[in-house]
Parts: structure tokens; sequence; C-alpha cells
């Protein structure tokens, strides 16, 4: 490997401006809204539309594929169409379908629009996020993504369930209206790949080294692999818990203050990544998580729920930040970036229905648990080939920060 200038200093773009990192980070929360909010948003389909256990398995990996398939429409094409004009069709393809939600609550055609609503959402979110992954400080900026995803998240388990359906669905169509008026904010266009280089991956004569090709896309898989576990558990926590000893009170109160916790793993995270970079303490964030998910397994208490919902949310944090942060330092096209929500939406369509068919079987909430440890631990997998790979080609990528 060649010498490095580990002193050369980062090259700033549009995409570092407050304006481009804040409509980007409101945006990208937007997007999330519906993943943040699953489970009150699947009890109100139970409690609310009167949709089985079994049917809001399938509503909520529409909504979330859909997600996924904006993604992949949108790292099709962010390369070539203006960023604004992306963000600005799929708010109105998100904003309709959530109004024809509020008129429609039969199953099949609310299937077909949460599809629809969840592909304009990943379009926007998928824009968001690769703007955020083209600052010359990737990590810095989904390190604040995931700083608000926390306060985001609180405020939704605890707000939304006070709201009827209609007025859930209302909600998500003035969040994503107040963000229009601010879409100028968003660079149109990608900057040269080497302007925003982090020297630290980069030859003597500013030139980024050899990433293998095959990099990315096994960290899209892992990204898969991780959100198996997670589209299911974040759906179907809170109805699993019925008909157990845990207190529905305690239950409720949980999800949204976990969620506050999670702003203490983002400084955490923080704090562990600098000093022994991403790739070691996910690994054992990956490993931990599978056990906090799998302990549920064993049957449903009060101090059950509340040490696995916390360690849960504490955890998704290291998860993130290296998934994000590793995939921004690959690829400045976008390209790749942009896919991040489209893994993430395809994991979580692939993991409530595969939740759903264990239910439909009757094998109960312990398979599905069981299957949503497996899922982690594959993941754990893809990304300590990753790390010894990348170990033997470019150290540096390997215990970034």
């Amino acid at each position: 490997m060649t010498d490095q200038q580990p002193n050369t200093p980062l090259q700033e773009t549009a995409f570092d401006s407050w304006r481009s990192i804040s409509i980007s980070l409101y945006m990208a929360l937007v997007g999330y809204s519906v993943l943040v909010g699953i489970p009150v948003i699947s009890t109100a389909w139970v409690n609310l539309l009167g949709f089985t256990e079994v049917e809001v398995g399938r509503v909520a990996g529409a909504d979330l594929g859909g997600l996924s398939l904006g993604a992949l429409f949108a790292a099709a094409v962010i390369a070539k169409l203006n960023r604004r004009h992306l963000v600005i069709g799929s708010a109105i393809i998100a904003m309709a379908t959530n109004g024809l939600c509020t008129i429609s609550v039969d199953y099949d055609q609310v299937l077909w629009l949460r599809l629809m609503a969840g592909f304009g959402s990943g379009v926007f979110t998928a824009v968001s996020i690769a703007t955020l992954g083209a600052s010359s400080k990737p990590a810095r900026s989904f390190n604040m993504l995931l700083f608000f995803f926390a306060f985001t998240q609180a405020l939704e388990i605890y707000f939304l369930p006070k709201l009827s359906m209609n007025g859930i669905y209302t909600a998500f169509i003035v969040a994503t209206l107040i963000g229009l008026p601010l879409v100028s904010w968003f660079p149109p266009r990608p900057e040269s790949a080497n302007k925003v280089l982090d020297p630290d991956l980069a030859t003597t004569d500013n030139q980024p080294l050899h990433v293998p090709a095959y990099v990315p896309w096994l960290c899209l898989g892992a990204i898969v692999a991780t959100y198996i576990n997670i589209g299911t558990y974040w759906t179907y926590i809170q109805l699993a818990t019925i008909d157990t000893p845990a207190d529905p009170d305690i239950v409720a109160n949980v999800l949204w203050a976990a969620s506050f916790f999670s702003v203490v793993a983002c400084l955490f995270a923080t704090f562990v990544s600098n000093r022994f970079g991403l790739a070691r303490p996910l690994l054992i964030t990956l490993v931990v998580q599978a056990a906090v998910v799998a302990m549920l397994a064993t049957g449903i208490t009060d101090l059950k729920i509340i040490v696995s919902v916390f360690m849960f949310n504490f955890l998704w944090i290291f998860i993130d930040v290296y998934q994000m942060s590793t995939i921004a330092n690959v690829d400045k096209s976008g390209r790749f970036a942009a896919l991040i929500p489209g893994a993430q939406g395809l994991g979580q369509i692939i993991g409530p229905n595969i939740a759903a068919t264990i239910l439909g079987m009757g094998l109960g909430y312990d398979a599905v648990f069981i299957m949503c440890a497996c899922a982690v631990l594959t993941g754990m997998l893809i990304y300590l080939y990753i790390y010894i790979e990348l170990r033997k080609v470019i150290p540096a990528l390997a215990d970034a920060a």
C-alpha cells in the first residue's frame, strides 16, 4: 500500500453546507417515520382497523418494502436526475397515498396504498441519505442523523398512540409538506468522487485506494440481514406482549423511554468508535443484540421486555453508524448510499413476512424471536468477513472511526 497523507485537509463542497445537511437530516427523518413508529402503527392497524396479526405483517412489509423499491429507483437515477425534482415528485406520491389511506380501510386497498406510500418515502429518503453520505465527514453526518432519530423515535412512540388512524396518516402528510419549501437546499448534482476524499483512504497523489467491488455489496447484504431482525422485532414487539405476564402500561412506557436512551447510545458510539474504530465494536454489538432478542423466546416478563427493548435501541445505533459510514467512505457518487434505505426496506419486507408466516403456522412468537437472532448473527458473519478481507488490503478502512 502506498504512503498516505494523514494531514491533508478534506475538501468541503456544497454537501457540507448547513442547509444541505439540515434538509437532508429532516427529510431522512420524515422518510423513516413509519419505521420509527411501526410498533404503535401496527397496534393501531389491529385495534382501529381490525387487521389480524398476519395482515399486520403483510401491511408493514408492504410499507417498508415500498421504501426499499423507492430507494432502488433513486439509486438507479440519482447520478442522472436533479435531486430536487426527485424529492418533490416522491413527496407528492407519499402525501397522496397517505391521504387515500384516510378514506380506505379495506385490507387489500391499504396493502397497495402503503406500498406506494413507502415507495414515495423511499425515494426522498434515499436522496437524503446519499446527500449526507456525500459530505466530507459522513460519519459525523450519520451520527447527527441517528442522534435526532432517537428524539423523533421517542416522540412518535409517545404521541402516535394518542391519535386516530387518520390522525397518524395526516401527521405523515404534514411532516412531508413542511420540508417541500426547503427542497432548493439540496445540491442538485453529485460532486466528483475525489473532491471529498478521505486522506486516510488516499494515495500520495490524492487518488482513492482501490476498494474491492464486492465490499459495498456485502455491506448492503449485511444491512438486509440486520434489518430482517429490526423490521420484525419493531413490528411485533408490542403485539408479542399481549397475553403474557408483561404489564401493557410498562411495555408502552418502555418503548418511548428506550428511544430517548438511544441519545446516550449516539454519544457512547462516537466515543467508542473514536477509540476502537467501528468494525470491532460492531461485531460485538451484533452478538449481544442477538442475545437480547433471543432472550424473549424463553418467555416475556416485565424485566425481560425492559432489558430487551432498552438494549435493542442502544445497540441499534452502533449498527447503523458503521453500516452507513462504511458505504459512504467507499462510494462518493451516492449510488450505494442511496441503496441503504433500499437494503433496510428489503430486510423489513422479508422479516415481517417471515414472521407473519411463522405466526400463521401457529409456531408463536418464540420462533419469531429465534428467527430474529439468526438474522442478526448472519449480518455479523458478513461483517466479520468484510473486516478480515479489508485488513488485508486497506487497514485504514477496516478500522475507520
